[in-house]
């Protein structure tokens, strides 16, 4: 199997990777999650003028037509600067909602917005011990003619205080972890009855929880089928969990870096503590994490187009597995080797270590997608 790069593919990463290196280093970070919305409106400006809002959106809604590569090769660039903007909420995991359940209306009256950078959108779905159970919904969406009343409150909503849609899970029937009723709704952040309140996350990130009273939808709300609208939820959050991942190889590859360097400049009883063995041993095995994390990654973003959902979630669930065992060696192995000034603010490395940790937790870390392995009776079967 070739897993080597087309041309417009590495031109691609070289010019993401020029963008990010020339304009975002770890102090530009600090600027941009100190800005009012916690991230950089000028970032996001320049992520629009390079075209990279639009990349996986079908050429006739204005787009590129991109794939799921192509969004491997950015998540791994924005991995490794630690971009704060709000891509993964907004195009990956809201635009693929409009790719893959919105009508002909529906996208025309957003992705047009979110290419040209106007526009952001988040995903309310986790709700009070729902933990990773994406079918654990009991937001309510009830019939009022033709359109929905929605109401509930959702948890950790990444960009959900500055986003100007949610992209809501509710209820239209059934109990509480039915896998059947599950509706999937658009609704703009600025209806009434909506509430956000938001906080800083650990990474430097800003999340909200949401709170929705009452507030009146139309029938035009509704991505897809409102009954039956859990297979495009969890469709949507595997392509998230590979960008996820896609992002946890850049963070890991640029801690490892950073982890390099720094052992061949400290000094320690008269030598860069880089000649000692034992760690350099350490170094060694960084590396191999790495590698592992990197071609799993690799498989799991192939696998995002299989149209069989059991095979799709069995392979992605065995990429985040992995990626996970790998960004939580990689992680404290930065910390240990770093010691005391891998826990200060003012150093990069102890941030790289937060935002993997966050990946981790996002949307099942690795002890719950081991389950699902197992439940589904392996990875390989006969």
């Amino acid at each position: 199997m070739d897993f080597d790069l087309s041309e417009e593919q590495r031109l691609l990463k070289d010019s993401v990777e020029g963008l990010l290196n020339d304009g975002y280093d770890f102090e530009q970070r600090k600027k941009n999650i100190a800005a009012k919305k916690g991230w950089s409106d000028d970032a996001w400006k320049k992520f629009a003028e390079q075209g990279l809002l639009g990349l996986p959106f079908a050429e006739a809604d204005g787009g590129f037509g991109a794939g799921a590569i192509e969004t491997m090769i950015v998540m791994e660039a924005m991995g490794k600067a630690l971009v704060v903007e709000p891509y993964l909420a907004t195009v990956v995991i809201g635009g693929g909602f409009l790719r893959h359940g919105g009508s002909d209306a529906q996208r025309q009256a957003h992705i047009p917005s979110i290419i040209d950078g106007s526009k952001t959108l988040a995903f309310a779905q986790l709700e009070k011990n729902s933990r990773y159970d994406l079918g654990d919904v009991a937001t309510a969406a009830k019939k009022k003619g033709s359109g929905y009343v929605i109401s509930g409150e959702k948890f950790v909503v990444a960009n959900g205080e500055t986003a100007d849609t949610f992209v809501v899970t509710a209820r239209t029937k059934g109990g509480q972890r039915d896998r059947a009723g599950v509706g999937v709704f658009l609704v703009p952040a600025d209806a009434k009855g909506v509430r956000a309140k938001g906080y800083p996350t650990q990474d430097g990130l800003r999340a909200a929880n949401v709170t929705f009273e009452q507030v009146e939808v139309g029938a035009d709300a509704a991505l897809g089928d409102p009954e039956n609208g859990l297979p495009l939820v969890e469709r949507v959050v595997d392509e998230a969990r590979i960008a996820l991942c896609s992002e946890a190889v850049g963070a890991m590859d640029e801690s490892l870096k950073t982890t390099i360097e720094y052992l061949k400049t400290r000094q320690q009883f008269g030598q860069n503590i880089g000649k000692f063995q034992a760690l350099q041993h350490r170094g060694s095995d960084m590396f191999v994490a790495l590698e592992q994390a990197r071609g799993i990654t690799m498989y799991g973003t192939m696998a995002v187009s299989y149209d069989n959902a059991e095979e799709r979630a069995t392979a992605i669930a065995a990429t985040k597995v992995q990626v996970g065992r790998s960004l939580k060696y990689i992680g404290q192995q930065s910390i240990q080797l770093h010691g005391g000034v891998g826990m200060t603010m003012e150093y990069k490395i102890g941030h790289y270590f937060k935002r993997l940790t966050m990946i981790e937790s996002t949307f099942g870390d690795a002890d719950y997608h081991l389950r699902r392995i197992a439940a589904q009776g392996g990875l390989f079967k006969n």
